[in-house]
């Protein structure tokens, strides 16, 4: 039985560890990683094209050995991403662990079929795993005791022929879906770009100059970095607070949620950021800077928060507007820049305090500060409108695609 129906006739549930065997990868210890050798598949490595390879250089055990057209099972990582099945098709490489090479008793399954019913149970592998949803484990032996349906093997062919024609169609779709929201993110930052270059409010600027009136100066002489908390020591340590973990600052959209509240007794003993109302804090620390962590605080409770110790904040002093800061240190320039000077050991790299203080900003009058971020925000809510659409539309197709599925294994697909 599925899902409270009958199988079709010849159909069987059978338990993933009676068709097939699973090796489990070596545990390699990054002092062990190489610059050059036989690539080790991490499961970064999976559903990344132009993922980064560390390598090994000494001899394994042959089970480690992964071959182009392997099936392989990341039971460890983010779900709908990295966990799950894949078909290896990359060269010859070895398996780091979490991750299962799978040989196929090819008289009970095919490695295709088992390959769309691995994938197709990933929500039900993430429920029986341990962890949370957003980085989950299954144990080998929950993994093994778990069912699929399986039809006879040329059944089983005959599904995978027609999964491959619909499914193929589908991904066609999706791809021109992404390129549509890779098309959107281009066009924003050249929106941003002609922002700070003058371009959106006066015709005929010339490339490399700016128009009249503008100023160039370091960011340290219009806006204070990691500034005091004002008037600290009148507060009372019963005040409530916002308290801003990482988590609350969305990317990109300049959008926070006010969640959490805490006393300011309890904030000043860790080691947290404080600001106030119409600061823009930047997430210092690698991946969220990279990913944009980056937003304006307003209606903080009492005007006050205190957040992760990981934020720049910056606070505007004159002749800038908050907003004409935020679109100009969220752009991908800014932040490549940014992540070129971080300092600090791999996987918690930080940008400096100097180099947002030293780094130049193109300045106009306020009066047109206020024009460009009009321009920017009529553009930009077009072009977030688009994206809404075709969200909607990926949705959509992932539905889709389940749907297909189900029946596939329903027997109702051929």
């Amino acid at each position: 039985m599925i899902e409270g129906k009958e199988l079709p006739k010849d159909w069987k549930l059978v338990k993933l560890g009676d068709i097939a065997t699973y090796i489990n990868g070596k545990a390699f210890k990054p002092t062990e990683w190489s610059k050059k050798g036989i690539p080790i598949i991490r499961i970064q490595n999976l559903n990344r094209d132009k993922s980064i390879y560390n390598y090994c250089n000494f001899p394994v055990d042959k089970k480690y050995y992964v071959n182009n057209g392997d099936l392989l099972f990341a039971w460890s990582g983010t779900p709908d991403t990295s966990f799950g099945a894949h078909i290896w098709k990359g060269e010859k490489a070895v398996l780091n662990q979490h991750i299962f090479r799978i040989v196929v008793d090819e008289n009970k399954i095919t490695k295709f079929y088992y390959l769309y019913a691995l994938n197709h149970k990933v929500k039900e592998f993430v429920s029986k795993a341990h962890g949370t949803a957003g980085l989950a484990h299954i144990t080998k032996k929950k993994f093994e005791e778990s069912e699929i349906s399986l039809p006879p093997l040329p059944e089983q062919n005959l599904i995978v022929a027609k999964l491959e024609e619909l499914l193929s169609e589908l991904e066609k779709g999706k791809e021109q879906l992404h390129t549509a929201l890779d098309q959107l993110r281009v066009y924003r930052q050249s929106v941003l770009k002609y922002a700070f270059e003058g371009k959106l409010t006066n015709k005929n600027v010339r490339d490399g100059e700016l128009p009249k009136g503008w100023k160039v100066c370091p960011i340290s002489n219009i806006a204070e970095i990691n500034p005091k908390l004002p008037n600290k020591e009148d507060l009372s340590p019963n005040l409530e607070v916002q308290f801003l973990p990482m988590k609350l600052v969305e990317e990109i959209i300049n959008r926070i949620n006010l969640n959490e509240i805490r006393l300011l007794s309890e904030v000043q003993k860790g080691s947290y950021t404080p600001f106030i109302n119409g600061d823009v804090i930047f997430a210092k620390v690698t991946p969220c800077m990279e990913n944009g962590k980056i937003a304006i605080v307003e209606n903080l409770k009492n005007g006050i928060g205190y957040g992760s110790s990981e934020f720049h904040v910056i606070r505007p002093i004159k002749e800038v507007i908050n907003k004409y800061i935020f679109y100009f240190v969220v752009q991908d320039r800014f932040r490549n820049e940014a992540a070129n000077a971080m300092t600090g050991a791999v996987g918690l790299r930080r940008v400096p305090k100097q180099f947002i203080e030293n780094h130049t900003i193109s300045i106009p009058s306020i009066q047109e500060q206020k024009l460009i971020i009009e321009e920017i925000e009529d553009r930009l809510s077009v072009a977030d409108k688009l994206e809404e659409t075709i969200t909607a539309s990926l949705q959509q197709s992932e539905t889709l695609r389940q749907s297909i599925l189900k029946k596939a294994f329903e027997g109702k697909l051929v």
